[in-house]
C-alpha cells in the first residue's frame, strides 16, 4: 500500500505540472514523447496494483443451500467462492477440493443463499425531494434489506445521475442504481418534478438524442401520453435497444400492447382496462369486479403472448387503498429505520394525494383484495411478473418493503421461488442485466444474501438477513443501518 501511495503522489505532482489541460485540449492522451510514457507507466503500475490487491481476496460460503432462482430449488449442501467482485466458483461442498490459505471461509451450514434482490420501481428523488432528504441517506436501507439493485423509475435527471454515481462510488453501502427517463407525459405533465411533456410524436428522436448522454436504462410512458406520442416512443426505444414501460391512463394496456410496450407499471395499468363498460359506472363495481371476464381473459392472453412484463407494485396500491384507516404493525417495524423528515412527511402527502381513495373501507380492502387476484391470475396465465414497490411512497420504506411486496405476491398466487425470481432475474431481465445479474451463477457479479431461515418455506424468511454481498463486499444489516440519519 506504501508503494502505490508514493506512486499517486509522484503522478499526481507530475500530472500537475506538465499535463493541465484548456478548453480547447481537455485530454492528455493528444499530448506525446517521454514525459506522457513515464506518467502512463505510472497510472499503468497504479493500476495493476490496484487491480492485485482485490482481484485476488475470495471468500468462501461454505456448504450453505443455494435458491436457483430458474429451477425454483434450493440446492442444499453448496460452496460459493467469490473472488474480487466476482462469483468464481458454485460447486457441491464434497467438490471444492483445497482451498488457499488465504481465502476467508464462512460457514454456511444451515443458511441460505438467494441472489441479491433488485426493486424494479423506486424513485431516488421524486417524494425525497418534497422531504428534503438525499437519496444518499437512504440508500443504505436498500442494501441492509439485501437489495443490491434497484431501477429507478422517473426522476430528474441530474440529481438522479448524481445518486447513481454516488452509489457506484459507494457499493460498501448503496445498491446499484439503474437510471430511467423522466416521466413522458402530456402538457402540462401530472408530476412537474419529474415529468416531461412531449405531445409531438416527430419530436421523439430529438428527446432519446438527449436522453441518450444520461445512461437511461429505461424509457417510461406516463398517464397523460396520448397514444400517436406512445406508439412513436415504442418505435424510438426498440430502435435504440432500450426498455420501455408505461403507467397507463390515457393510453389504453390494450393499444400499448399493441404498439409494443415492454412493461406495465402498478396493477392499475392493467386492472383499469379490463373494466367492461356496462359496470363502470356501479357503485362499489372494483371491489366486485369478475376478473375472469371476456375483457379480462383477452387482454391477460395478449400479455403472455408477447411477454410483456407487469409490475404490480401491490404494496403502494395497499397504502392508498387502506392508509391511513389501517395501519399493520409490521409496517411500523419496517418503517422505523426511515429518516424522521420521511416520515413526518408522509401523512402530508397521503392528504396532497387524496388518500385513502376509493370511498367506503370495506370497498376498498375488497377493491385490493382484486388486485390481488388479477395479480394471480396473470402469474398463472404465464405473463412474466416483477417485484417493485414504489419506494418511498407514504409508508413504502426503502429496502424492507421489498419483502412486503415479495409477501403481497404470494399472497396472490405465486409461489414463494417465483416471488423472489420477479425480483431477481425477472427485473434484471428487463434492465439487459441477465448475464451478470440475477443467479447464484459462476461468472456473475458477487450480489447474494445469505439468509438464516429458508424462503421456500415461507416467503417472510427472506427479512431473516445474516450478511450481504454486494459486488463480493461484505456487509450487515445492522452496520449499514447506522449510516442513516435518524432524523
Amino acid at each position: 500500500m506504501a508503494d502505490r501511495n508514493a506512486l499517486m503522489a509522484v503522478a499526481v505532482k507530475f500530472n500537475s505540472a506538465k499535463f493541465k489541460t484548456t478548453r480547447r485540449s481537455r485530454s492528455p492522451i493528444a499530448k506525446s514523447g517521454p514525459a506522457l510514457a513515464v506518467f502512463s507507466v505510472l497510472l499503468w503500475l497504479m493500476a495493476d496494483h490496484r487491480t492485485g490487491e482485490t482481484a485476488e481476496a475470495r471468500t468462501s460460503i461454505e456448504q450453505c443451500s443455494v435458491l436457483d432462482v430458474e429451477s425454483g430449488e434450493m440446492v442444499p449442501n453448496q460452496t460459493i467462492v467469490i473472488r474480487g467482485s466476482q462469483i468464481e466458483r458454485v460447486v457441491g461442498a464434497q467438490e471444492i477440493g483445497p482451498m488457499p490459505g488465504d481465502v476467508r471461509r464462512i460457514d454456511g451450514r444451515g443458511k441460505y443463499a438467494i441472489p441479491g434482490l433488485i426493486d424494479a420501481h423506486v424513485h431516488v428523488v421524486h417524494v425525497l425531494d418534497f422531504a428534503h432528504v438525499t437519496g444518499d441517506e437512504v440508500l443504505p436501507l436498500y442494501l441492509a434489506a439485501g437489495v443490491t439493485s434497484v431501477r429507478s423509475t422517473g426522476d430528474e435527471l441530474v440529481a438522479g445521475r448524481l445518486v447513481a454515481r454516488f452509489a457506484a462510488s459507494h457499493p460498501e453501502r448503496a445498491p446499484r442504481v439503474f437510471t430511467c427517463s423522466p416521466l413522458l407525459d402530456g402538457d402540462p405533465p401530472i408530476h412537474r418534478d419529474i415529468g416531461y411533456a412531449i405531445t409531438d410524436p416527430g419530436r421523439v428522436g430529438e428527446l432519446f438524442d438527449e436522453l441518450k448522454a444520461w445512461d437511461v436504462r429505461t424509457v417510461k410512458i406516463y398517464a397523460g401520453t396520448a397514444r400517436p406520442v406512445g406508439r412513436a416512443i415504442i418505435d424510438e426505444s426498440h430502435r435504440r435497444g432500450l426498455f420501455v414501460t408505461a403507467h397507463l391512463g390515457r393510453y389504453s394496456a390494450q393499444d400499448a400492447v399493441a404498439d409494443g410496450v415492454n412493461g406495465l407499471e402498478h396493477i392499475w395499468s392493467v386492472f383499469n382496462y379490463v373494466i367492461p363498460p356496462e359496470v363502470s359506472g356501479q357503485p362499489g363495481h372494483r371491489g366486485r369486479l369478475d376478473v375472469n371476464n371476456p375483457l379480462s381473459e383477452s387482454l391477460v392472453s395478449e400479455l403472455a403472448r408477447q411477454k410483456i412484463f407487469v409490475d404490480p407494485t401491490l404494496s403502494v396500491f395497499r397504502n392508498m387503498l387502506l392508509l391511513p384507516d389501517v395501519l399493520e404493525p409490521c409496517d411500523q417495524r419496517d418503517c422505523e429505520s426511515v429518516p424522521k423528515r420521511l416520515r413526518d412527511f408522509w401523512p402530508v402527502y397521503l392528504k396532497r394525494s387524496g388518500c385513502p381513495q376509493g370511498g367506503p373501507l370495506e370497498d376498498r380492502r375488497r377493491e385490493f383484495a382484486k388486485f390481488q387476484e388479477l395479480t394471480g391470475k396473470l402469474y398463472r396465465a404465464g405473463v412474466p411478473i416483477q417485484a417493485g414497490t414504489d419506494a418511498p411512497e407514504p409508508n413504502v420504506p426503502p429496502g424492507l418493503s421489498l419483502h412486503l411486496e415479495l409477501e403481497l405476491l404470494v399472497g396472490s398466487g405465486l409461489p414463494p421461488a417465483a416471488a423472489i425470481r420477479a425480483a431477481t432475474l425477472n427485473n434484471a431481465t428487463t434492465l439487459g442485466e441477465r448475464d451478470r445479474l440475477g443467479t447464484i451463477t459462476a461468472g456473475k457479479v458477487a450480489d447474494l444474501v445469505l439468509l438464516s431461515a429458508n424462503p421456500l418455506d415461507d416467503i417472510r424468511h427472506t427479512r431473516s438477513i445474516e450478511r450481504v454481498f454486494h459486488e463480493g463486499i461484505e456487509s450487515h444489516p445492522a452496520d449499514l443501518l447506522k449510516l442513516v440519519p435518524p432524523e
